[in-house]
């Protein structure tokens, strides 16, 4: 009897140690992840191909790279959110969001208030035009009409334009409305053209099938803009580490091809920056 009490006291003190090591090791994981410096990632999620959803879920150029960026991570945990255009920058400057990217270009009052990464791809704008719209150079956009979003780099640009032209204005109709409603204004002749960036708008009119819409080059600086046609992260002021942490990152899937294979899988091609500024900070 008493090899019997023995025994089943030696038992239940095994699985008395076996069910502490598991919980300490499930312990250890939970702390391991609420170690994490939580980040929140805003986008937009209708800016194909850099941000869009499929079967649910964000995807896109600049989705798949921040994953890449942040992928075996032992220091950050990312949250990817769908917000409003307007809503990244005010989420940003709460402390909502702590890092952003959705086809997000420089400019000047932007990096006044925000952090930029290392750019992650080559973007040029195009001249979107209805093929009825009488426009083939630039400067025809005299009288001529077209939507933008408020607070966006080509908003900003046709702003100044305005400003600097009087006489030859262009008629701007702020809007809501993501790129794809909008090429489809132009499209149908509603509106007269529309200015992005050229992996965006050639892939619309693939797939929406557009046939009224002619693309047209043109150089910035015949707008009076000084801008480089490249795509960025931007961070929350105060956010010096994680902007360190990304760019590294950066250069090191430049150096490993990993940019390259995103770029031809979601751009079409290669549009990489050059390697020079491409180099971590």
């Amino acid at each position: 009897m008493k090899k019997l009490t023995f025994g089943f006291v030696a038992l239940a003190s095994a699985v008395l140690l076996a069910a502490c090591g598991s919980n300490e090791k499930t312990d250890k994981n939970t702390d391991s992840s609420a170690s994490k410096e939580k980040v929140v990632f805003a986008t937009v999620g209708t800016t194909k191909p850099f941000s869009f959803e499929a079967d649910g879920n964000l995807t896109g150029y600049d989705i798949e790279v921040a994953k890449a960026v942040f992928e075996g991570s032992d220091k950050y945990e990312v949250e990817y959110k769908k917000t409003a255009w307007s809503s990244i920058f005010t989420g940003l400057d709460a402390g909502k969001f702590q890092m952003a990217g959705n086809n997000i270009s420089y400019s000047d009052e932007r990096a006044e208030k925000y952090l930029y990464s290392v750019p992650t791809a080559s973007n040029p704008l195009v001249l979107a035009v209805n093929k009825n719209s009488g426009i083939s150079k630039i400067s025809d956009i005299a009288g001529k009409k077209t939507q933008v979003v408020q607070g966006t780099s080509t908003a900003s640009m046709l702003e100044k334009y305005n400003q600097a032209n009087a006489d030859k204005a262009t008629e701007i109709n702020y809007t809501n409305e993501d790129i794809t409603q909008m090429m489809t204004s132009v499209d149908s002749g509603k509106f007269d053209y529309k200015i992005f960036e050229t992996q965006s708008v050639k892939k619309i009119i693939e797939e929406q099938g557009f046939q009224n819409i002619d693309i047209i080059e043109f150089d910035v600086a015949d707008l009076g803009a000084e801008t480089n046609p490249y795509v960025y992260f931007v961070f929350a002021d105060g956010q010096e580490d994680l902007q360190a942490f990304v760019n590294k990152r950066i250069a090191e899937l430049y150096a490993d091809g990993t940019l390259e294979k995103l770029s031809n899988e979601f751009l079409g091609g290669s549009y990489l920056p050059d390697e020079a500024d491409i180099k971590a900070k």
